[in-house]
């Protein structure tokens, strides 16, 4: 190998990705939290280390050239490399203390992991717990979370899931709101009732058309994909919504509208990144994590 290619420092490698994906030093600086100068420095040096240039310099950014194209495949493969050892590493600590962070929905971060966290800390006070709640998908590739709480079945490869169950889903209104707008009788009455619907998750609309109800996002005169903000709307009457039945039937301001037909199910799946699984602390928690959820779960 040529002496120059040599010893090739990571970070000058990763200046380049993130000039290269994020197109301007700006946006790389802000990617890496790292200085504009420091950034033309590196990649400098590094043009001057592989003795080819790697970016032409145009007022409104960094374009590649066609060197500097070519070497993105192996610099993210690079990244992907120096991310696995950091994640081997970091799987081979072997005290049961240090921090675990879960990201989870919503909805479950707010009802049903408190409990379950109380819980945790009771039985292992040197573990600290991260919550992170949202309903985007954390990538625990590039460890964003160590253990993630998925309502679907991840696919990504590296990762190891379980299925825990389904939870159950129910369809409710405030008691208020049927003593003035009456019971719905039958899949018939739906339409002539208020709905709280959602702003841009489609699962509702899509659950009415698999029942037969042609509707679209108008059909709801009220929309809110957050779910604590959705869940007080329903609370305070504005319409019928739904909700997981262990949540609404432990709810004395709501009702249980059950109009003879199934509801589809939320399963309930734990995942972690195979080389953290069997980290002390992480294991621990994510059988925690399991023996609380369980209940929930048919």
């Amino acid at each position: 190998m040529d002496k120059h290619f040599e010893n090739l420092d990571w970070s000058l490698v990763q200046a380049f990705l993130a000039v290269a994906e994020g197109g301007s030093l700006s946006a790389a600086a802000r990617m890496l939290n790292a200085s504009q100068p420091t950034l033309g420095r590196q990649i400098k040096a590094l043009e001057v280390q592989l003795r080819a240039e790697l970016f032409h310099r145009q007022p409104r950014g960094y374009a590649l050239t066609s060197t500097g194209a070519d070497l993105v495949a192996p610099a993210r493969a690079m990244r992907d490399a120096v991310q696995q050892i950091a994640l081997t590493a970091a799987g081979q600590q072997a005290r049961l203390a240090g921090s675990v962070r879960i990201s989870a929905s919503v909805a479950v971060a707010a009802d049903h992991l408190p409990a379950i966290v109380a819980r945790i800390r009771q039985l292992e006070p040197q573990i600290e717990i991260e919550i992170a709640p949202t309903d985007d998908s954390h990538n625990l590739l590039f460890r964003e979370a160590d253990i993630a709480l998925r309502m679907y079945r991840p696919t990504q490869l590296d990762l190891v899931t379980k299925h825990l169950g389904d939870v159950a889903l129910g369809m409710f209104a405030a008691r208020t709101y049927l003593q003035t707008h009456g019971q719905p009788r039958g899949i018939d009455d739906i339409l002539d009732h208020e709905f709280v619907g959602y702003d841009h998750d489609d699962r509702i609309i899509a659950g009415f058309r698999a029942a037969g109800l042609d509707v679209d996002r108008s059909f709801f005169k009220i929309r809110c994909d957050h779910h604590a903000t959705y869940w007080a709307l329903v609370r305070a009457g504005c319409g019928i919504g739904f909700a997981q039945r262990v949540i609404g039937q432990a709810d004395p301001a709501v009702a249980l509208i059950d109009l003879g037909f199934p509801l589809p199910k939320l399963p309930i799946w734990l995942t972690a990144h195979a080389a953290m699984r069997q980290t002390p602390r992480i294991k621990r928690v994510w059988d925690l994590l399991e023996q609380g959820l369980r209940p929930l779960v048919s």
